[in-house]
C-alpha cells in the first residue's frame, strides 16, 4: 500500500536550487551592466574625443572651393583674359519627373542642343541624384528672360551665377594667349586631383596652358552640415560645427600674367591678315619679347570657355581653312628667298664668295655635265651681279652657283646658327621642329639606299630655300632677330612678368641669351644688311615700293615658296592655278636699321608675292610700332 502512495515534497531543497539560480542570474546580471558601464564609460569619457571627432565628420561634409582664375594682361596692362559673372543653367535629377521630356522641351526651346542630350541624361544618372548637373555654362541675357517665363513648367531645373573665362578681345589673341576648356580624364591623369577639386576648367593651349600652375591658384575648402544620404541640410554653422576644430580655409587666387604682347600692334596685324591664310610673328631683337603672334583665320576662344555643342566643334574642325591651327609656331612652310641674307653671310664666312665676285645670271643655272635648267625668277636674267646686287634683287643664279662651292653640310650648319630647324622654345609650346636637310638627315631619312644619297642639284634648290627645306614663321622671326642684332640670339618669348594677386608683387623674367651666331667679321655684316636695305630702300630692289620715301631705315628680304612642281620648260600664270595652289608669300625684315626695335616675320599663303603681298604687312607692323602713320610712305 505504501508504494500506492505519493513521496514527500522537500520544500526546503526546492527553496536553496531556487535561491543559488537567482544569486547566479543577479551575479550574471551584475557582471553584464558592468561591461556595459565599462563600455560606457569608455564611449563617453575615455574615447569622447575621438567619437566626437567621427560623428562631426558624419555630419560635415568637406566642400571645396575652387580658387579664382588669374588674369592674363598685354606689356601695357589691358586686360586679354578676364572672369565674369555669368549664369549657367542646371538640372537637379531628382527634382524632375520625367528627364527626357524635360530635356527635349529644353531643346525646343533653343536652351540646348537636341544632339546633345543624350550625353545630359547619362550625367544624370552617373551622379547622386540630390547634385546638378550642368546644361549650359553662359546663358545670354535673352535666353535667361525666355526660360524665367518658362521656369513654373520645368520643376528642378534653374539657373545660377558662376565666374566663366572671357576673353574681350576674341579672336585676335586666340592663338597666342590660348584657351580654357572643360577638364578631361587625360587632363586629370597629369593634374593633382586635391588642387583641382571643384575645377571644372584648364587651360588647354597658349599661355593658359603652359602657365596654369600660376594661372590656377590653391583651392579652398568649407564645411558643409549634411544628412544620412550626404545632402547639405540647412543650418546655422556657426552653432552645429566648431569652428576651431572645422575652420573653413579660403582658395587663394591664381597669379596674373603679364605679357609682351603689344594688343594695338596684334590687332593690326590680325585686320592686316583678314581674309588670308597666313601668320606674323614680330619680336624684340634686344630681349626676344614677342610683340606680336598672329594666325589667320582664327577662332573665338570664348566658345571653349563657356563650352560649345558638338556641330559648333565640328564646324571649326572640318574648316579647311584650319582656323584651329597655329601657323604662327606650327605652321612648316619653305622659307623661299628669305634665307639669302643668312646664305650670303655662310659664304663670305667660308670663303664661297667675295664681295667682289660676280655672276652673269641669264635666268638659269646648270650643274656641269647637266642639262637640267634651274631658273631664276626673272626670265631674262639680271646680268652681271655681285653679292649686294644678288640679295637686293633676289638673283636666284647667283645662289645657286655659289651653293656648289658652299656644300649642303656648310648650309645646315649656318641656318642651324640661325635658328632654322629646330625648335625655338617659346613658352608658349606646341611648336614645329622645321628642317634644315643634310647628308646626313637624309641617310636618316630615307631606308631606301638610292633615297640616302645627297644629289648636287638638291643642294641648288635648298639655296633658294625650297626642295626639302621648312621653317616656321616663329623662326624665320628669330632669324630675323639675330640679323638685326649681328648675331646676337635670344629665346623667344610671350611672358614678360608674373604678379601676385594678393600682395601685388610682379616677378619679371629677363631675357634669356642662347648661343650666338659666331660671326665676327663686321664687314661681312655691314654688307649682308646694307643689301637688306636695299631690297627695300634701294632703287633696284625687290621691295622699293614698299620702303621708298619710309620716315626712317628699314631691312628686309622677300620670297617666294613654289607650292607646286612644274615641268622644265613649262611656264606658268599664278592667275591661272587654283587659289590654293599659287605661290606663298613671305617676307622678313627689322627697323631702325641701325638700332633695331622690332623684327618682323611673316607668310600669306598663296599670296603669289612676298615683295607686293606680304612686304607691306610687315611695314605697317612697324609703322605701328615704331609711331609712324602707315600713310607716311
Amino acid at each position: 500500500m505504501s508504494a500506492l502512495l505519493s513521496p514527500i515534497k522537500d520544500i526546503h531543497s526546492e527553496r536553496r536550487l531556487f535561491m543559488s539560480r537567482v544569486v547566479l542570474a543577479a551575479v550574471i546580471s551584475i557582471l553584464l551592466l558592468g561591461v556595459v558601464i565599462a563600455r560606457l564609460v569608455q564611449l563617453q569619457v575615455v574615447d569622447h574625443a575621438l567619437f566626437a571627432e567621427k560623428s562631426q565628420g558624419n555630419r560635415v561634409r568637406i566642400e571645396p572651393v575652387p580658387p579664382i582664375r588669374g588674369l592674363i594682361f598685354d606689356r601695357a596692362g589691358r586686360v586679354l583674359a578676364e572672369n565674369l559673372p555669368a549664369y549657367q543653367l542646371e538640372l537637379v535629377p531628382e527634382q524632375v519627373a520625367d528627364i527626357d521630356d524635360t530635356l527635349q522641351r529644353l531643346a525646343a526651346l533653343g536652351l540646348i542642343e537636341s544632339e546633345d542630350i543624350p550625353r545630359y541624361k547619362e550625367l544624370s544618372r552617373s551622379g547622386p541624384r540630390f547634385k546638378p548637373v550642368t546644361l549650359k555654362l553662359r546663358l545670354t541675357d535673352e535666353e535667361i528672360a525666355n526660360f524665367a517665363i518658362q521656369r513654373p513648367r520645368f520643376p528642378g531645373v534653374d539657373f545660377r551665377p558662376r565666374l566663366v573665362r572671357h576673353y574681350p578681345h576674341g579672336e585676335a589673341i586666340a592663338h597666342v594667349v590660348g584657351y580654357v576648356g572643360a577638364l578631361s580624364t587625360q587632363d586629370l591623369e597629369h593634374l593633382d586631383p586635391a588642387r583641382y577639386a571643384g575645377t571644372s576648367h584648364t587651360g588647354k593651349t597658349g599661355v593658359e596652358s603652359r602657365f596654369e600652375a600660376d594661372l590656377h591658384g590653391d583651392t579652398g575648402y568649407r564645411h558643409l552640415v549634411t544628412n544620412a544620404r550626404g545632402r547639405q541640410v540647412p543650418s546655422d554653422t556657426s552653432e552645429l560645427i566648431d569652428s576651431q576644430t572645422f575652420e573653413n580655409q579660403a582658395p587663394a587666387p591664381g597669379a596674373n600674367v603679364y605679357l609682351s604682347i603689344d594688343l594695338e600692334l596684334q590687332q593690326i596685324a590680325t585686320r592686316a591678315l583678314e581674309g588670308r591664310r597666313g601668320a606674323l610673328v614680330a619680336l624684340d631683337p634686344q630681349t626676344g619679347e614677342i610683340l606680336a603672334l598672329v594666325s589667320a583665320p582664327s577662332f573665338d576662344p570664348n566658345l571653349f570657355a563657356v563650352g560649345m555643342t558638338s556641330s559648333q566643334f565640328r564646324e571649326l574642325q572640318d574648316n579647311p581653312d584650319r582656323p584651329l591651327f597655329n601657323r604662327a609656331v606650327r605652321g612648316a612652310y619653305p622659307p623661299g628667298s628669305t634665307i639669302k641674307p643668312m646664305l650670303a653671310l655662310a659664304a663670305l664666312e667660308t670663303g664661297a664668295t667675295n664681295l667682289t665676285r660676280k655672276t652673269i645670271c641669264r635666268g638659269y643655272f646648270q650643274l656641269p655635265g647637266n642639262e637640267h635648267r634651274y631658273r631664276d625668277w626673272k626670265p631674262g636674267g639680271h646680268g652681271p651681279v655681285d653679292l649686294h646686287e644678288a640679295v637686293s634683287q633676289s638673283c636666284d643664279v647667283y645662289f645657286y652657283e655659289v651653293s656648289v662651292d658652299l656644300g649642303i653640310d656648310a648650309i645646315h650648319d649656318y641656318l642651324d646658327r640661325f635658328g632654322l630647324g629646330a625648335q625655338t622654345g617659346i613658352d608658349i609650346g606646341g611648336e614645329s621642329n622645321g628642317l634644315v636637310p643634310s647628308r646626313d638627315w637624309k641617310r636618316r631619312a630615307f631606308s631606301n639606299r638610292d633615297d640616302q644619297r645627297w644629289y648636287h642639284g638638291e643642294t641648288v634648290i635648298a639655296s633658294i630655300g625650297q626642295g626639302y627645306m621648312l621653317a616656321t614663321p616663329l623662326q624665320l622671326a628669330v632669324a630675323a632677330g639675330a640679323l638685326a642684332t649681328r648675331g646676337e640670339r635670344f629665346r623667344p618669348r610671350v611672358v614678360a612678368a608674373v604678379e601676385d594677386a594678393l600682395t601685388g608683387e610682379r616677378t619679371l623674367l629677363m631675357p634669356e641669351p642662347v648661343t650666338d651666331v659666331g660671326i665676327d667679321n663686321a664687314r661681312h655684316w655691314d654688307s649682308v644688311i646694307e643689301a637688306m636695305h636695299a631690297v627695300l630702300q634701294g632703287p633696284r630692289g625687290t621691295a622699293r615700293a614698299v620702303g621708298m620715301g619710309a620716315p626712317y631705315e628699314m631691312a628686309g628680304k622677300s620670297g617666294t615658296a613654289q607650292v607646286v612642281s612644274i615641268a622644265q620648260d613649262e611656264e606658268y600664270d599664278d592667275a591661272e592655278l587654283e587659289e590654293r595652289q599659287r605661290d606663298h608669300a613671305l617676307f622678313i625684315a627689322f627697323a631702325p636699321l641701325d638700332e633695331p626695335r622690332i623684327a618682323v616675320a611673316l607668310i600669306v599663303e598663296n599670296g603669289e608675292s612676298g615683295s607686293s603681298i606680304a612686304a607691306p604687312i610687315a611695314k605697317s607692323v612697324m609703322d605701328a610700332y615704331l609711331g609712324y602713320d602707315g600713310d607716311a610712305s
